[in-house]
């Protein structure tokens, strides 16, 4: 049996982006369907539309841990304050693990240039970068759910 970073990583390299590739290894146990992970994850990819803010495999990990939290309490505050600290505690190993959560910062490429992307196959900056923060978002989401 594959664990999640193995399902997620195939799902990557299949063609899925970061933020759909973590959400959809955990959608299922969480309610959501694949198809529908699928959907609501799809524009997150490359830091948010390709704007390179925020990783995908971060911002795909709050999701997950919305669905998590949120399916264990009823009250939206209680929710609410109980997504926001899981959020900060993520934020924090990430940031320990990667420097930053900013895709921008993490690829040290443009995404949206010919040359940025033409930098980024050279290097195998997805494979390299993406991967890893797609691991350890997995890696953190599972300690804090």
């Amino acid at each position: 049996m594959k664990s999640k970073t193995e399902n997620a990583l195939e799902l990557f390299r299949g063609g899925m982006n970061c933020a759909q590739a973590v959400v959809l290894v955990f959608g299922e146990e969480h309610g959501i369907d694949r198809e529908t992970a699928a959907r609501i994850s799809c524009g997150f990819g490359g830091g948010m539309g390709r704007l390179q803010e925020t990783c995908g495999a971060v911002t795909g990990s709050f999701m997950v841990l919305g669905l998590s939290i949120c399916g264990k309490v009823t009250s939206n505050r209680e929710r609410k304050e109980r997504t926001y600290s899981a959020i900060q505690k993520f934020s924090e190993k990430f940031n320990a693990m990667n420097g930053t959560m900013n895709c921008r910062l993490l690829m040290k490429a443009d995404l949206r240039t010919e040359e940025g992307l033409k930098e980024i196959e050279e290097k195998n900056l997805t494979g390299v970068v993406c991967e890893k923060c797609i691991s350890d978002a997995i890696s953190i989401v599972e300690e804090l759910i």
